[in-house]
Parts: C-alpha cells; sequence; structure tokens
C-alpha cells in the first residue's frame, strides 16, 4: 500500500467480507489494526505514507523496549 488511507479502506473490505464469511478472529484482528492505524494517523497529521507494524507499535508503546533509543 502506497498510504495508510489506503491500507485503512483495504482493511475495512476485508472486515466486511470476514464478517460474511462469519470468521470473528479475523474480523476482531482487523478492527484492532484499522483502530491503531486510526490513532496513528492522528498522531501524525502530515505523513500519508503507510507505516510499518513496529512503527505503530512504537508510536502507541514509545517505551516498549524495542522501541528505545540510545544515544551514545
Amino acid at each position: 500500500m502506497n498510504t495508510i488511507d489506503e491500507h485503512i479502506a483495504k482493511d475495512k473490505t476485508e472486515i466486511e467480507a470476514a464478517k460474511a464469511a462469519g470468521d470473528q478472529p479475523k474480523v476482531r484482528h482487523l478492527q484492532d489494526e484499522v483502530k491503531d492505524l486510526e490513532e496513528y494517523k492522528a498522531h501524525h497529521p502530515g505523513d500519508q505514507k503507510d507505516p510499518s507494524p513496529l512503527e505503530v507499535f512504537c508510536d502507541l508503546n514509545p517505551d516498549a523496549p524495542e522501541c528505545l533509543v540510545y544515544d551514545d
């Protein structure tokens, strides 16, 4: 995907398909992903690129060990 908006739109389409198929675990996973992407988008209004899962995770959990950056 090129932009975060395209990613959100694709996930919402997949949510509808998963609901129609009765795949509730996939629905919950995709709903969580959409929620996280929308929150990331709210924190970075000028950034339209599709973030990686690590970028989203670190935006939501900046104190997580895998997100800490150390200066030497």
